[in-house]
């Protein structure tokens, strides 16, 4: 079992800057993908950025230029950093990581979420 714990949303203005934390902790064998998603009021859930076990990355359009996603993986940490946050950005934000158990078998876990807030 593969538990994941969110940190770092809240209000924001325009402009401003949020660093959103993830840390998975559990059965963990080994972690391949980790990114995170973000679901407004009354929209689907879509990708927001993605980082692979071999460190590629991919951003939404809407986020490149503002968004940086990392990991640490002694941590067993994902990293979204904001910058020039628009409203258009608020929504909950969830962490998702993929892997391997202990015990072989592939986990994908969600966080609960966070919201994150973008108003003045």
């Amino acid at each position: 079992q593969v538990q994941l714990v969110e940190s770092g949303g809240g209000l924001v203005q325009p402009g401003g800057s949020l660093r959103l934390s993830c840390a998975a902790s559990g059965s963990i064998f080994s972690i391949n993908a980790m990114g995170w998603y973000r679901q407004a009021p009354g929209k689907q859930r879509e990708l927001v950025a993605v980082i692979s076990g071999g460190d590629s990355r991919r951003l939404a359009d809407g986020v490149k230029g503002r968004f940086t996603i990392s990991r640490d993986n002694a941590k067993n940490t994902v990293y979204l950093q904001m910058n020039s946050l628009k409203p258009e950005d608020t929504a909950v934000y969830y962490c998702y990581v993929g892997g391997r158990t202990i015990v072989g078998s592939e986990f994908h876990s969600w966080g609960q979420g966070t919201q994150v807030t973008v108003s003045s």
